[in-house]
This record gives structure tokens, C-alpha cells and sequence, in this order.
């Protein structure tokens, strides 16, 4: 992945949207694609080509054993998310598989304190 990125794949983000319709959340544009918070904390998105879900290290782990070919997301390449990985599209194709996955992300993230949303420069 370069610096420029991609536009993020449409079919994607309705997926995405489609499986966190259930739940509060709110959404915002990170590298330039949609990303998804629960108070104030990221747990989703999609970048380019990729879903890509905050967990715990716990649930990083049992996806690495889940699907070898899974990664660290990386978008700024050399510079992985240490929480962030990027589901495969075997994962992501399957719904239950993916809705297993932001269930996992969405408890992890909904278990940390609030974060306070950064101050707009004037």
C-alpha cells in the first residue's frame, strides 16, 4: 500500500454497513474510507481492498490459527496497527464468519474507557 490510496471498495462498505446495522455506532472517514467507533474508539473499516477490525490479542491470536493467511493491517506500510487485522475474503464472505468477527471487535472495544475526541485547530 502506498501513501495514496485507493478508493475503497463499494461492495465492501455496503457489507460492512450491512453487518453493523444492529448496533451503535458511529462513522468517520480514516484514510480516506470509512471507519467505524464505539465511543470514540475505532474498531472497523474498511481501507482499499480490505475489511479490517480492532482486536483484542486474545482473539488475534484465534484468528491467526482460524486463517494463516490473515495480516497484521498495515496501511502505512512498515508501520502495522498493532490491534488492527485485516479479515481474508474467505472470512468476509461467509456472514456469520464476519459478523463472529466484529462481534469479538465490538466487545473488545466497547470494554475500554471512552476517548476523549481530539480538539479541532482553529
Amino acid at each position: 500500500m502506498s501513501s495514496k490510496w485507493d478508493k475503497a471498495s463499494q461492495e465492501l462498505i455496503d457489507l460492512l454497513e450491512m453487518v453493523l446495522s444492529p448496533y451503535n455506532h458511529t462513522k468517520r472517514k480514516m484514510f480516506g474510507s470509512p471507519s467505524y467507533f464505539i465511543n470514540n474508539n475505532m474498531f472497523a473499516g474498511v481501507h482499499e481492498d480490505v475489511i479490517f477490525l480492532r482486536l483484542s490479542e486474545t482473539a488475534r491470536e484465534e484468528l491467526l490459527l482460524e486463517d494463516s493467511n490473515t495480516e497484521h493491517f498495515d496501511p502505512l506500510e512498515g508501520r502495522p496497527m498493532r490491534e488492527y487485522m485485516v479479515i481474508t475474503e474467505e472470512i468476509y464472505r461467509n456472514v456469520n464468519q464476519l459478523e463472529k468477527w466484529i462481534s469479538k471487535s465490538i466487545k473488545f472495544v466497547s470494554s475500554m474507557p471512552p476517548k476523549q475526541p481530539k480538539k479541532k485547530k482553529t
